[in-house]
């Protein structure tokens, strides 16, 4: 974004006018972390996902399920144990430092808390015009582009140019990190349960926000958080995961109607009532294991067997695949079908 509102080249000659098709694709991401005595956590084992130019998708699932390991390995921070990750065109796992480096300008993150994300030593107009003094910007334009990214997250330039973060709420702190995100004009955001640490009045600000920006400037997001209200609200598509695996791929729009993978019914059946509709399942119809599973010694098969109603001796001796039930729904359920109820 430049001062007179058009769109800066990227370091490999695309623009935001014009954005691969596919903005992001991962195959089979693997990340898994050593713990000591031969153990080791596994975070990601086999998640791919493809997020077209324009989309927001929302990866949906309960802490320790690996969402967030799933998007720090996106933007290799750091790099996944096997699988990959691909920009648009560039292949980013195989990218020495130097090229990694450039590739990163067109895919900013967002992290969950915005006060620790910012320096605390240094004035907003610094922190937002981080990017472009790292990429070597000659500053000729420098007070004009920050005054107009802090106005595109509805910040007045007067009043918080010359603050620093810990004189702001947390609301302004984020809206901080927005505009610091968008100075390098990326095709991605990837944005890390950036509301989870908001008051609700506040959330509600920063996501209409977030909506109205990826609009403006065409930009395709990846959405992580463990809030189901929050995730269908602002994505087209849900990737909900368990314990490292994904359970199900499906549209947002009618998701209380449409989701069929028992975890997923689980997660809906945890809204209020008032969100409620009356073909999602309530939480006793799930099985609760005494203990969650451990990401250290997951069970075998399907994750989520040891509190799956439908379960047998099939989930547990083979993993299922993630197969296309309708189009754009996918499961990885051995025994789930599509809902006959739905018209």
């Amino acid at each position: 974004m430049t001062a007179n509102g058009t769109v800066a080249d990227k370091p490999d000659g695309t623009t935001a006018e014009n954005p691969p098709q596919r903005a992001l694709t991962a195959e089979n991401l693997v990340v898994e972390f050593p713990v000591g005595r031969g153990q080791k956590v596994h975070a990601v084992s086999g998640v791919s996902l493809e997020l077209a130019a324009g989309e927001t998708l929302g990866i949906l699932g309960e802490s320790g399920c690996g969402k967030s390991t799933v998007g720090r390995a996106l933007i290799q921070l750091p790099p996944p144990d096997s699988g990959t990750v691909r920009l648009g065109d560039v292949e980013l796992t195989g990218l020495g430092p130097e090229e990694l480096r450039e590739a990163r300008a067109r895919m900013q993150i967002i992290m969950q808390d915005p006060v620790s994300a910012l320096n605390p030593r240094r004035r907003v107009k610094d922190l937002v015009w981080e990017g472009p003094a790292i990429w070597g910007h000659d500053g000729s334009d420098k007070d004009a582009r920050i005054d107009e990214a802090l106005r595109a997250v509805g910040l007045d330039p007067e009043t918080v140019r010359d603050r620093r973060p810990h004189e702001l709420s947390g609301g302004q702190c984020q809206r901080v990190c927005i505009a610091r995100a968008l100075m390098l004009d990326p095709h991605v955001l990837i944005c890390d349960e950036p509301v989870s640490s908001l008051d609700v009045s506040v959330q509600a600000q920063i996501l209409n926000l977030l909506e109205t920006t990826t609009r403006r400037y065409g930009l395709s997001m990846v959405f992580i958080a463990h809030d189901v209200s929050v995730v269908k609200n602002i994505s087209d598509r849900v990737m909900v995961m368990y314990l490292g695996r994904t359970c199900e791929v499906l549209p947002s729009d009618n998701m209380h109607l449409r989701a069929v993978h028992p975890y997923t019914r689980l997660l809906l059946a945890s809204l209020p009532e008032a969100q409620r509709s009356a073909h999602t399942d309530s939480a006793a119809e799930v099985k609760q294991a005494a203990e969650l599973p451990s990401p250290l010694d997951p069970p075998s098969g399907c994750r989520f067997r040891t509190r799956c109603p439908l379960a047998t001796d099939l989930c547990a001796g083979e993993e299922p695949p993630l197969r296309e039930i309708a189009p754009g729904h996918r499961i990885a359920c051995h025994h789930a079908e599509p809902r006959k109820d739905i018209p």
